[in-house]
């Protein structure tokens, strides 16, 4: 008698082992669907974080560019490294050349660094709609600063010479 009530509980063991099989398999069925139906739309996580697609779908690689890679990177590299001599060469020769390229390569070395701090915390799959709106904030930003650094050194005293007199104010 204690045998085949072994085996009978160990039928029951297995059935109940296949249904919870059968079950998560209908689980898992009704989970894909949803979310080859969500793979249009949003799907939200509670970060708030937006993943378009599924987990299986296969990476988008960017094209490659020149202006993202190595280069980028060497240009951000050559420009840090070229302003410290076009800040003392500014100080030394005082000029209205020296003046806009010492404050163009000052706009475009702070234009870098907004731009790399955008990448890093306004990334676009996570922000859709602020992304784009701080990425052309940026570019009317450094626009309008390029425009007034144009106009402060033709019209005005110039980066250096305002920089010499608060130096010494």
């Amino acid at each position: 008698m204690a045998s085949s009530q072994l085996v009978q509980r160990s039928l029951r063991a297995v059935r109940s082992q296949q249904a919870v099989t059968r079950l998560a398999r209908r689980t898992a069925a009704t989970a894909s669907t949803s979310v080859r139906e969500k793979s249009s739309k949003e799907l939200y996580t509670p970060d708030n974080a937006i993943y378009i697609g599924t987990v299986n779908d296969p990476v988008e690689f960017p094209p490659p560019s020149r202006v993202h890679g190595s280069y980028h990177w060497a240009f951000e590299r050559l420009l840090s490294a070229a302003l410290i001599p076009l800040t003392a060469g500014a100080f030394v020769v005082n000029g209205s050349v020296i003046d806009g390229l010492f404050g163009l390569t000052l706009v475009i070395h702070s234009h870098i660094g907004f731009d790399s701090c955008r990448v890093d915390y306004l990334h676009p799959r996570k922000f859709p709609t602020l992304g784009p709106i701080v990425t052309w904030g940026l570019r009317a930003a450094t626009a309008g600063v390029l425009v007034g650094v144009y106009q402060f050194n033709t019209n005005d005293i110039g980066l250096t010479e305002l920089i010499a007199k608060v130096w010494h104010a």
